[in-house]
């Protein structure tokens, strides 16, 4: 099947990205593939470093597959070596590192799950230890006499760590080295990462040339903001939707995000047309609408792009039964409290019951107006409620729980 015209290519590859560099290059690579009927080689890495696979992960992923629409070949890299180092991008301290076994295993479910976003058919998916398990010391030594200690401090992150007097491990200096050592390996015409990678992806520029092969052009992604509305989505601070979690999850944390993130994941992560992501953000804009209808919409998408329309259609009818409507789950959990008064301290109830993470957090949440009994706000961390009779507490949002209790007796318990 003949590739589309150069420019229509461009015009696709250039929606959504922060840099093309050199873009010129691009071009280049682009006519001479179309010419000759050959795909150019698209990469991207991910390590292992956690189970889920992400939204922010599928920024990157969605890119490459507008890719392989055009007709190009896809390069996934499974980081089972590069894992084991951690990526030190955007990174203020040195990652714990990872064993072999964490990392196969985690690695095992990814290919199933890139698989939600790309084609199987038209991707090509390899282990970086392939390569890198056949190295020798000698072979170590080449890779890194190609670049300076003083080019690797350049790096923001190596640069501020270097100035406070943050430890920098020499094993770190080495992940941009590897993660270009791949692009040497898989001969890549191009490299995609978030905008936090733009240094490796230079440096597989660079690595590629030292070794006799054709520089990749690099294009950068913007990064994802999690549920915190903070810092980028990440496996390790835990602000992420896992494109593998329950559909009522992935719809409840969707349903979490900060309101000035709703614009950003439409465009970013979300299958809708060009001209629905505009009228989402006018709409924002204008405060005409509200904001969580918007929100609604986007995930009820999410959800449909990852379980399925039925599975779409069932998590949001939870949903609305559960929030708007402050109706309790049905398949909510019960839990026991045993007890020989007749009374207990509603403070510490919600601490029991594993829905605050201290009692100091449970008089905050009290307080704060987020506590119901029955579907009752209760405001008062020391009213004494009654053990009489089993109720449904209620704190926050989304968390739900049946409180039952059971009289000790005298020796007992």
């Amino acid at each position: 099947m003949a590739m589309p015209p150069l420019q229509t290519q461009l015009e696709i590859i250039r929606s959504g990205t922060v840099e093309i560099l050199p873009e010129g290059e691009l071009e280049k690579k682009l006519a001479r593939g179309i010419a000759d009927n050959r795909p150019l080689r698209i990469k991207e890495g991910f390590d292992p470093t956690a189970p889920d696979i992400h939204l922010g992960h599928t920024v990157g992923l969605r890119k490459l597959k507008q890719f392989q629409d055009l007709g190009h070949q896809v390069v996934l890299i499974v980081g089972d070596y590069t894992g084991m180092v951690g990526d030190p991008s955007g990174r203020s301290t040195t990652r714990p590192r990872l064993t072999e076994s964490e990392v196969r295993e985690n690695a095992e479910t990814y290919q199933r799950q890139f698989f939600k976003v790309l084609d199987r058919a038209k991707t090509e998916v390899r282990y970086n230890g392939e390569w890198f398990s056949k190295m020798s010391f000698i072979d170590i030594m080449h890779l890194a006499s190609r670049i300076t200690v003083a080019r690797m401090l350049e790096r923001d992150d190596f640069e501020n760590r270097f100035r406070t007097g943050e430890p920098i491990s020499i094993h770190e200096m080495f992940y941009p080295l590897m993660q270009a050592y791949d692009s040497v390996a898989m001969l890549a015409d191009l490299e995609i990462g978030g905008t936090d990678q733009k240094f490796n992806l230079l440096t597989g520029r660079q690595i590629q040339g030292d070794y006799g092969v054709e520089p990749q052009v690099i294009l950068t992604v913007p990064i994802l903001a999690g549920t915190d509305g903070v810092q980028r989505m990440s496996k390790s601070t835990g602000n992420y939707i896992g494109i593998d979690e329950p559909p009522g999850e992935m719809l409840g944390k969707t349903m979490s995000i900060p309101d000035a993130l709703i614009g950003a994941y439409f465009e970013l992560v979300a299958d809708v047309p060009v001209t629905r992501v505009v009228e989402v953000k006018r709409l924002l804009d204008s405060g005409r609408v509200n904001p969580r209808d918007l929100k609604l919409e986007l995930a009820e998408t999410l959800v449909r792009m990852y379980h399925g329309a039925e599975q779409a259609a069932t998590a949001k009818a939870a949903f609305v039964r559960q929030f708007s409507e402050r109706r309790a789950p049905a398949d909510m959990e019960t839990f026991v409290v045993r007890t020989a008064s007749s009374t207990m301290r509603l403070a510490e109830i919600v601490h029991a019951s594993a829905l605050a993470e201290s009692l100091s957090d449970a008089k905050r949440k009290i307080q704060q107006g987020g506590v119901r009994i029955d579907d009752v706000p209760h405001n008062d961390p020391q009213e004494m409620v009654s053990t009489a009779q089993p109720f449904v507490l209620n704190v926050g949002k989304r968390f739900f729980k049946r409180v039952e209790f059971v009289p000790l007796t005298a020796g007992g318990d």
